[in-house]
């Protein structure tokens, strides 16, 4: 794990010094990858923990106990819905403001 935080650091930091001295709009594109990376994980691990597995003390059972008109895998996949949403709105941002420099 360590190893593969430094090779990140490592990747960020050339990306930066590329940006910096050769290629201005690099940095907007590799912040943008991690952004979508990152986004894409936390839909999968909504899917994983929420849709297709019901444990007893998930967010999705707490959310069921509050509110008991859905079942748990409908918040989950409200969740997910929600998460999808934001994920297409932050890359549709991003593509926007980056187009217009």
């Amino acid at each position: 794990m360590v190893a593969l935080c430094i090779g990140f650091i490592v990747v960020t930091l050339a990306v930066i010094l590329i940006d910096w001295f050769v290629f201005n709009p690099l940095i907007n594109f590799v912040v943008l990858y991690y952004g979508v990376f990152i986004g894409t994980f936390s839909v999968y691990d909504i899917y994983d923990d929420l849709i297709t597995r019901t444990v007893e003390g998930s967010d999705a059972h707490a959310c069921h106990k509050l509110i008991p008109c859905c079942l748990p895998r409908c918040v989950g996949v409200q969740f997910a819905l929600v998460a999808l949403l934001f994920q297409g709105l932050g890359i549709y941002l991003a593509l926007v403001w980056m187009g217009a420099k």
